[in-house]
């Protein structure tokens, strides 16, 4: 079994309910049990356009490796229409394999931690309220890097 961290997030169309869908889903993916759910927040995009973003962190325990579970996130994502025509385009659904255990994996598919994991708030602050102590592999305790994101704005919505 592997702990596994998700990020969520969602701008297009109801995104709060498109986040929310996505917890949801993946509740049902196999080989993968949610442990804990991040409050819902909203955060300006970043290198993007478009609305507000609804974001949050999942916890994972999960037998599937890394590849597999990236595969699932995508299934997901396309559930809910995703599409990709430029980098960080606004999407009905992003879904992020944030950490995965301690490991380190670095190829063309997946990069893992995920690399602005450490200086987005919209991801470090609600990984922070679900995993006040966990270690980014090769970067150290995730805490340290809060005064950095400190001003970005990110407001929680429940």
């Amino acid at each position: 079994m592997m702990e596994a961290f998700i990020g969520i997030g969602a701008n297009l169309g109801d995104a709060r309910a498109n986040a929310l869908d996505a917890v949801e889903r993946l509740r049902r993916v196999p080989g993968l049990s949610v442990t804990a759910v991040s409050s819902l927040y909203r955060t300006a995009p970043i290198d993007s356009s478009g609305d507000d973003y609804i974001n949050a962190v999942a916890r994972i325990d999960t037998t599937l490796a890394a590849p597999a579970l990236l595969e699932a996130l995508f299934a997901i994502e396309q559930q809910h229409g995703r599409e990709r025509p430029y980098r960080n385009a606004p999407r009905t659904l992003d879904l992020d394999l944030l950490l995965y255990g301690d490991q380190t994996i670095d190829n063309p598919a997946l990069t893992v931690p995920h690399p602005r994991l450490t200086q987005r708030a919209f991801v470090l602050v609600p990984l922070l309220e679900i995993a006040p102590d966990v270690v980014v592999p090769g970067l150290g305790a995730a805490s340290s890097f809060a005064a950095g994101v400190a001003g970005q704005r990110i407001d929680k919505v429940n």
